[in-house]
């Protein structure tokens, strides 16, 4: 398996409870705590960084005026509707 390219070192001061767990996992798992400390930072990137940049995006689209209007929405969800029952 190919190693992943690495960034230039980053210097991170963290609470010392949270280091603590970090080498607590780390230790528990046989990893380093680079290891856990990237592991924790995909999974918060996939989730809540996620849904950060979701609603950037929807933000972005309201100003680009990529909206529509509700109501003619709603009447075009009843004319298929309408379709469909025919």
């Amino acid at each position: 398996m190919a190693k992943p390219v690495l960034s230039d070192p980053i210097t991170l001061r963290l609470p010392v409870d949270l280091l603590q767990e970090i080498e607590a996992i780390a230790a528990a798992s046989d990893r380093t705590r680079s290891w856990v400390m990237v592991r924790a930072m995909r999974y918060y990137l996939l989730n809540e960084g996620a849904e950060i940049l979701e609603i950037a995006q929807g933000l972005q689209d309201v100003r680009d005026g990529k909206v529509y209007d509700l109501d003619v929405v709603l009447r075009e969800l009843d004319r298929l509707a309408e379709d469909d029952a025919a």
